[in-house]
């Protein structure tokens, strides 16, 4: 985990000129964000959008909104940007914000999903076609079992206290929670194939900041770059 005073200093100029160097576009993700930054915001704007939600951001996003950008190039497709729409209200764009609850990131993220035994079982009873001689039979049975899935992993309740920031593509989506214990730490979701929110670690199994996960992004996509260029 990065304890410097200023881990930002300097990045957004290091990530604009990674996008000019060859082999640049190769980096995953890259096609989509292009190395692009989008400006970052001044103290008032930032004042204002978390007057509109009524919480502080944890420290690491805040900063990086300040000196490096409001959304733009990063782990996987981006971070996504936060702009301020016709109406003067913020909000976040991107694939999967639509999931979170910008007025319920006041209350603690809910570190404790559903019972493991529970998703288990329910896992293990999910309906098969060719159990059924019936399509329509099959459809009514799954859907059931389906809804009752949803109950479990898609509640609004789940992602209380977090802002859904990046994905990778194929539904998996990746978080950073606001409030409560884990505050400024970075979850991972693969609620589409039927797995519970976890906590982005690293190699060591150290749970990751905002931070800690945006520049390790940054070494990669750096060391990729050295060797395609």
């Amino acid at each position: 985990m990065d304890t410097s005073t200023d881990v930002w200093a300097g990045v957004r100029e290091q990530v604009l000129e990674l996008g000019r160097a060859p082999g640049a576009g190769e980096v995953f993700g890259a096609r989509h964000h292009g190395f692009e930054l989008l400006d970052p915001l001044t103290h008032g704007e930032l004042a204002e959008l978390e007057g509109q939600l009524g919480t502080r951001l944890p420290a690491g996003y805040r900063e990086f909104l300040l000196r490096v950008g409001a959304g733009g190039a990063g782990p996987a497709y981006g971070v996504f940007p936060v702009v301020r729409g016709v109406d003067g209200r913020w909000r976040w764009y991107g694939d999967g914000v639509d999931l979170a609850a910008p007025a319920r990131l006041s209350e603690p993220f809910p570190v404790t999903g559903p019972d493991p035994e529970s998703l288990a079982a329910l896992r293990a009873r999910e309906p098969l076609e060719e159990d059924f001689e019936d399509v329509e039979e099959f459809d009514r049975v799954y859907e059931a079992w389906d809804a009752r899935m949803g109950d479990l992993l898609w509640a609004e309740d789940r992602t209380a206290g977090a802002l859904c920031l990046c994905h990778l593509g194929c539904a998996l989506r990746q978080w950073l929670v606001v409030s409560g214990p884990e505050a400024g730490r970075m979850w991972n979701d693969a609620r589409v194939d039927d797995e519970d929110l976890r906590p982005l670690t690293g190699e060591d199994g150290t749970p990751l900041t905002f931070v800690d996960w945006y520049l390790e992004w940054l070494r990669e996509a750096s060391r990729a770059v050295a060797v395609r260029s």
